[in-house]
């Protein structure tokens, strides 16, 4: 568990100014900053590994339940959260929602094994941008980050509503087919 006072945080004071101003990186994309919570530090090891070998994403933070996440969410200002559902304390559900309030600019994509439409609708209820379910998450989560995040970046630039989406392929529609 990474405490709040003590977050994983891997960033020079010139990438937190250059996000800050928004600007562009070196190779002309704007790096997106992530926030992983699940309450097994495998599931964010073996995530925060395979995510950093992606040139424009940035792991800043990891968090193992929900109350964690709100804490370093705050903290942090990561452009998207990446939540598990079911965790113990403060649950992915219950943290999406309360994120909704507290950083508005981050965008929550849920990543879950529970991809039935039950949950689903609880997590598009809650305020999540995307749902991705863990057994497809190599197809679909890094487009879905970079999607939620150039959405959340136009609301920021527009205040406009982000439009929901429930994931390519990782999360069929309401009518309830891929």
């Amino acid at each position: 568990m990474r405490s709040a006072e003590k977050p994983f945080h891997k960033e020079s004071s010139c990438s937190t100014a250059n996000h800050q101003r928004g600007n562009l990186n070196g190779a002309g994309t704007r790096i997106i900053r992530l926030l992983l919570v699940d309450d097994r530090p495998a599931v964010r090891r073996g995530l925060s590994i395979w995510l950093s070998l992606e040139p424009d994403l940035e792991v800043v933070g990891e968090a193992s339940d929900g109350a964690e996440a709100i804490t370093l969410a705050r903290a942090l200002r990561p452009d998207v959260i990446l939540m598990d559902v079911e965790m113990p304390g403060m649950d992915g559900i219950s943290a999406t929602a309360a994120l909704r309030s507290v950083v508005s600019q981050s965008a929550v994509v849920i990543l879950t094994l529970y991809d039935d439409a039950a949950t689903k609708t609880r997590a598009r209820e809650a305020g999540a941008a995307a749902f991705v379910a863990k057994h497809q998450m190599e197809e679909t989560l890094l487009a879905e980050i970079r999607r939620v995040a150039v959405a959340h970046e136009k609301q920021r630039r527009h205040e406009r509503p982000v439009e929901r989406h429930e994931g390519s392929e990782a999360c069929p529609g309401d009518s309830g087919g891929t």
